[in-house]
């Protein structure tokens, strides 16, 4: 969804940590084809939630900036949060935006399963705002889906953001259960 006027939701990516999921998913490295539409998450989380949204989306870089994969992510209508240095430079630029965010009126989506982001999104989640969780559920941190009021996106079954079915195994609500998806 484009940007128009003040977004009052941030959907902010931790490209590395939804890639890695994937790709443990998958059993190896996951092809562009096999990535989240992440155009289709943008709109669907502003539908979903009938806000503008804004989404960042954190990736580490070394010596280059990936001006391809960044090019693509502007053409999305994604901001782009190239961070650089040692240790976890991505989670310490989310960690860091989810802390400026307590200040602004806005919602707020976190694309990741890491459980090191438990006390910054506790701190959103104040009953002011909506904190969503988007990811693969059976990936996601227990200490992050146990927190009071978020609500939880799966990548694949909520927002519908790969063109093929994923090989998930994950445990299936009986109202959700269909045979044909195993024979």
């Amino acid at each position: 969804m484009p940007e128009t006027g003040v977004p009052s939701t941030y959907l902010l990516i931790d490209g590395e940590n939804i890639d890695a999921t994937l790709g443990g998913i998958l059993a190896r490295r996951p092809q562009p084809e096999e990535r989240p539409r992440w155009s289709r998450v943008l709109e669907v989380v502003g539908e979903r939630w009938q806000t503008p949204v804004r989404g960042l989306f954190f990736l580490a870089v070394t010596d280059e900036l990936p001006t391809a994969f960044v090019q693509a992510i502007l053409a999305m209508d994604y901001r782009p949060v190239p961070v650089q240095g040692a240790g976890k430079v991505v989670d310490i630029a989310i960690q860091r935006t989810l802390v400026a965010l307590r200040e602004k009126d806005a919602d707020v989506v976190l694309a990741s399963h890491d459980g090191d982001f438990e006390p910054q999104l506790r701190d959103l989640c104040d009953g002011r705002r909506r904190v969503g969780l988007l990811g693969f559920g059976e990936f996601t941190s227990t200490s992050l889906r146990a927190l009071p009021g978020v609500e939880l996106l799966d990548l694949e079954y909520d927002v519908g953001s790969f063109n093929t079915r994923l090989p998930r195994v994950r445990i299936i609500p009986i109202d959700e259960f269909d045979p044909y998806e195993f024979i």
